[in-house]
């Protein structure tokens, strides 16, 4: 090493784990109680212990269940999160960490949180509020949101700037053209343009060099945005073929519910008519003779997901398309 002492850190593995229940017709995600009086709020997680947990999955379920009493239902693993910088101020010295992250997803509601842990529900669209399509168009895309990457765009030279303008046009452009599934490619276009607090928090010369940001979400601790943003992507895609919608309805239900929760998770309103049909002719659902009479009109059908569909066919999904 030519005389020079290698510099290196030490490393820990955390997991981190974006749990999601649907509640009233709004997606959640739970997060757990800060631990300093004005820290941001944060998704449930902790450190790797190879003596203790045989494997991530298991040290995950532990941490969630320490940190909130909430079962867990489907868990999938998303990605693993490691860059320098997104975790850490520059100069300093504590351990790299790189975080394992999870989508999980549970039917447990408010009533099911530890209160003593201080765990609670929130909706997802508290943090990415541009996300939400179910009133139409998000004020802040055309407030804050284009002219602050816009900006942003034009700052950059000769290609560069080429790129920037076609990548905010694909991300945020054409609402007719806005992609559900694209999540954490619009936060992240949002953080390089140093349009989220994180990106200051960080850091980031595209965010120092602006002064005050207005705000856009409420931000998380770490890189806890970042990987709530990767489980509504991975969530809003997985849906549409893999029956994983089902994971968070009722044992029995209307096709309201079922519409409704879709809505909730891909932001969008869908075409009730088109929707109904589609759901009744994909047979993933079948009814169960009963009715619902409490729906202040016509009493309405209760179905049940067909689980034994998991045996016919490899990957049956809900592909709705929006209104």
């Amino acid at each position: 090493m030519n005389g020079q002492q290698r510099l290196s850190l030490p490393v820990e593995v955390g997991l981190t784990a974006a749990i999601v229940s649907v509640l009233d017709e709004e997606p959640m995600s739970l997060v757990v109680r800060p631990t300093e009086p004005e820290s941001e709020p944060a998704l449930p997680s902790g450190s790797f212990e190879p003596l203790k947990h045989r494997t991530f999955e298991i040290g995950l379920r532990n941490w969630v269940s320490e940190q909130t009493g909430v079962p867990l239902g489907y868990v999938e693993q998303l990605y693993t999160f490691g860059d320098r910088g997104r975790h850490a101020r520059a100069g300093d010295r504590d351990p790299h960490v790189i975080s394992v992250g999870y989508l999980a997803l549970t039917r447990a509601g408010s009533r099911d949180l530890d209160a003593a842990t201080g765990a609670r529900f929130r909706s997802w669209y508290e943090f990415f509020p541009w996300e939400d399509w179910r009133s139409g168009r998000s004020i802040l895309l055309d407030s804050i949101i284009l002219p602050g990457l816009n900006v942003w765009s034009q700052r950059a030279e000769g290609e560069m700037r080429l790129a920037r303008s076609d990548r905010v046009r694909r991300l945020f452009g054409d609402g007719a053209m806005f992609d559900d599934e694209t999540v954490l490619e619009r936060y992240e276009l949002l953080y390089d343009a140093g349009l989220v607090t994180e990106s200051q928090r960080d850091g980031r010369e595209s965010a120092l060099s602006q002064g005050a940001l207005a705000p856009l979400g409420e931000s998380m601790r770490y890189d806890h945005r970042r990987i709530l943003a990767t489980a509504m992507g991975r969530l809003r895609a997985k849906m549409k073929y893999r029956p994983v919608i089902f994971e968070l309805m009722p044992e029995t239900f209307t096709l309201t519910d079922l519409q409704r929760r879709v809505e909730a998770i891909s932001g969008r309103h869908l075409h009730k008519q088109n929707s109904r049909r589609l759901v009744e002719t994909s047979a993933v659902v079948e009814p169960t003779g009963d009715v619902l009479h409490a729906t202040g009109g016509r009493p309405a059908a209760l179905f049940r997901f067909r689980r034994d569909v998991l045996q016919e066919r490899p990957s049956p999904g809900l592909r709705v398309g929006a209104r």
